[in-house]
């Protein structure tokens, strides 16, 4: 890996593995609390590890898992058992290892004598950090740090790094320390307990913070989570399990969210997952937030705020900041060889700057107020200059990296293979991808809305005739007649890149494909090639690059599938949305209600589970907001309130049964669903004058006849 290039995928954490979240803190760990050194595992604040050992020992020796008990993302019980004391077969010394991740670590280690004798014990706790970098632990390519400066006192260990401006505190009462090495020598009374707070607090430039938790009694996270469970609506189905799965959803996009100190009356935005991009990803969290609308539009709010006030105001072919262009990708880290550019924002996407746009629209039909739109339509405008600026010379958006440090690809399948010809060669960018130029289109439909809204003719008359030539270019050059599919892009050459895969379906859901071949674009997405049974592959089984096992070359992602569907659902195709769907969530199942950022793309006939594909990021924000995406499509909820309507027609597979959706925020109030078992919505609590409409088919819809 060089500067922000993907040449490799991030390193394995192993199924075992335990992840807990807070904000831009998480630590990762075996099932009995422990961080083995060698690895990825470790406790990381501000993009970097702070500990990469955390391993307990009673009387020199390891502890035996028994359980994990996960209460909230942020906090988990780890159980384990010593081995036998002197003189019996089975153990009777219980570990307990309650642990708090946020802004560091807080971990309440207890033993618990079960048996009828006191207990003398000698607890360790096997310290060390390698003050790494976020980048160089994902590429497994963690850089010695000579410089690393060891420190004791009666409260603990304190590590730091001065060239580095990094490090970690460990604190506790009544230890004993030495580099390395914390000790407790300690007395468990018979059927008693002993008990020590160890406390993880990481080292920023010389200033040492407290974590998070370091008091439980109304720690931050515990309070904002306590809020956003009060705030969010409540969605319950007849399926138990669907609910489950819901529910994940919720505790994740919750974990998820960052709030910045600066701006502490702003909504938070979302990170993109976990463990490897816990901060603001332009593209990830545009759309994270834009799938938990139905659930919270704060998160879609805070993100675009966030977003602008991180817009490109000038030139810089390292970091590819350009006027007006949305970032990337957020770090915090400092600057390594394999990372860097860390501590900027990198601008390396060609799709977050029109998503920027849409979500702007998409929020504007949800109710936001006029107010709230007009301090962010100066951004959306500036967007829209980036695209006709820097975009390409003709109607549509193109990428190319700036310099060998940027990312070789720049849409959402980015590593280095992911854009290729049914031949399997590699497409060289310049490149125009399919479903960027959907988007843009859909971005240029959004802002005549709002000028239309404004009474700003002149604008809406510009935005809606570039709409129309983007429309009529795409369809002319990158449809491929001989093949019956649009083609994934176009190569430097203007060539078409005719590998079939996925992006079509993106292409749907903006509305930019021409209503005579969305039929057989829909065939192709549904086909035994490219649909796995556990949803749409990202690459067709019979293009010469396809590997179920692969990141983006005939895998499935979930979010891919939830913009899928929603395309087919959007141009009529009721069944094959519903497949999809109903394909995705029994995947969820499969995976114990939550969906990772992806997984292989082996076909169901051979393989009646999914297969986890290894470095797969979970929770990952836009796949833990995909269930909520879904359920909105299947619910096909559209709301316009600037025009005073309100479009829901329920489809809901056979056997989802009864659905209701209670709480949910729109137009300044909150409404209740209820659909019930013959498949009729109710609506509750609605602002007077907003007129309930029953057809399938909604404005949004009729954009695919009418720009």
């Amino acid at each position: 890996m060089n500067g922000w290039t993907f040449e490799g995928q991030p390193s394995a954490l192993g199924g075992a593995a335990v992840t807990l979240v807070e904000g831009s803190s998480f630590c990762v760990s075996d099932r009995n609390g422990d961080i083995v050194p060698g690895g990825a595992q470790g406790v990381y604040h501000a993009d970097t590890r702070l500990l990469c050992r955390w391993e307990l020992r009673v009387d020199e020796a390891p502890i035996e898992p028994l359980q994990v008990l996960p209460a909230e993302p942020y906090h988990a019980l780890f159980l384990s058992r010593t081995r036998p004391r002197p003189g019996r077969a089975e153990s009777s010394l219980l570990v307990l290892r309650d642990r708090y991740v946020g802004g560091g670590l807080r971990e309440d280690i207890t033993l618990r004598n079960l048996s009828d004798e006191a207990a003398g014990c000698v607890v360790e706790l096997h310290v060390a950090s390698d003050v790494a970098d976020l980048f160089e632990v994902k590429t497994d390519r963690v850089h010695h740090v000579p410089d690393i400066d060891v420190t004791t006192s009666p409260d603990g260990v304190r590590i730091y790094s001065m060239s580095r401006g990094r490090g970690v505190a460990v604190l506790a009462a009544g230890v004993l320390a030495v580099p390395g090495l914390l000790t407790f020598r300690v007395v468990v009374p018979a059927r008693g307990e002993w008990l020590a707070a160890v406390h993880v607090n990481p080292i920023i430039e010389e200033e040492e913070s407290q974590a998070w938790f370091a008091t439980l009694e109304r720690a931050e996270p515990a309070v904002r989570r306590a809020d956003w469970e009060r705030q969010v609506p409540e969605v319950v189905t007849s399926d138990a399990f669907l609910t489950q799965a819901v529910r994940a959803a919720r505790e994740d996009l919750g974990s998820l969210r960052l709030f910045e100190a600066e701006y502490p009356e702003d909504p938070p935005s979302i990170a993109a997952g976990a463990p490897w991009f816990m901060t603001l990803f332009g593209r990830d969290s545009l759309l994270a937030s834009w799938f938990a609308l139905t659930l919270d539009r704060s998160l879609a709010l805070g993100t675009l705020r966030r977003l602008a006030r991180l817009q490109g105001t000038r030139v810089n072919p390292l970091t590819e900041e350009e006027p007006g262009k949305i970032l990337h990708e957020l770090r915090f880290g400092v600057a390594t060889p394999t990372s860097p550019l860390s501590g900027n924002a990198y601008y390396g996407s060609v799709d977050a700057t029109p998503l920027f746009v849409m979500l702007l629209g998409e929020l504007r039909r949800w109710g936001l107020h006029r107010q709230e739109v007009e301090e962010l339509l100066p951004p959306a405008d500036a967007a829209l200059a980036w695209i006709e600026n820097y975009g390409g010379e003709d109607e549509f958006l193109w990428y190319c990296r700036k310099t060998d440090q940027g990312l070789i690809h720049q849409g959402w399948k980015d590593s280095f293979d992911g854009v290729n010809f049914a031949d399997g060669t590699l497409a060289r960018p310049p490149i125009a991808l399919a479903e960027v130029q959907g988007y843009v289109y859909s971005a240029y439909i959004a802002r005549g809305h709002f000028a239309h809204e404004a009474g700003d003719t002149a604008t809406e008359r510009r935005c809606k005739e570039r709409a129309q030539r983007i429309r009529a270019a795409f369809n002319e050059r990158f449809w491929l007649p001989n093949r019956g599919y649009y083609a994934i892009g176009l190569d430097r050459s203007g060539v078409p890149i005719d590998s079939l895969a996925s992006n079509m379906g993106h292409c749907l859901w903006t509305g930019i494909v021409a209503p005579e071949r969305a039929r057989i674009v829909a065939d192709h997405l549904m086909s035994d090639a490219m649909f796995s049974g556990f949803g749409v592959r990202t690459l067709s089984t019979d293009m010469a690059a396809y590997n179920p096992m692969s990141y983006h070359n005939g895998s499935v992602w979930p979010h891919d599938n939830a913009i899928v569907a929603g395309g087919l659902m959007r141009y009529g195709f009721v069944a094959e949305s519903q497949r999809v769907i109903t394909a995705v969530l029994d995947a969820a199942k499969a995976f114990g209600g939550r969906l990772p950022e992806l997984y292989c793309g082996f076909d169901r006939r051979d393989f009646p589970v999914p297969v986890p594909y290894p470095t797969s990021c979970s929770p990952q924000a836009w796949a833990a907001a995909t269930p909520i995406h879904m359920l909105r499509t299947l619910l096909r909820f559209d709301p316009w309130v600037p025009y005073r309507k309100l479009w829901i027609d329920p489809a809901l597979p056979e056997g989802f049964g009864a659905l209701s959706v209670i709480g949910l925020r729109i137009a300044g109030t909150r409404v209740d669903i209820e659909v019930g078992e013959e498949g009729v919505a109710r609506i509750t609590g609605l602002p007077e004058g907003i007129e309930i409409m029953r057809e399938a088919r909604s404005p949004i819809s009729a954009m695919v006849v009418n720009a």
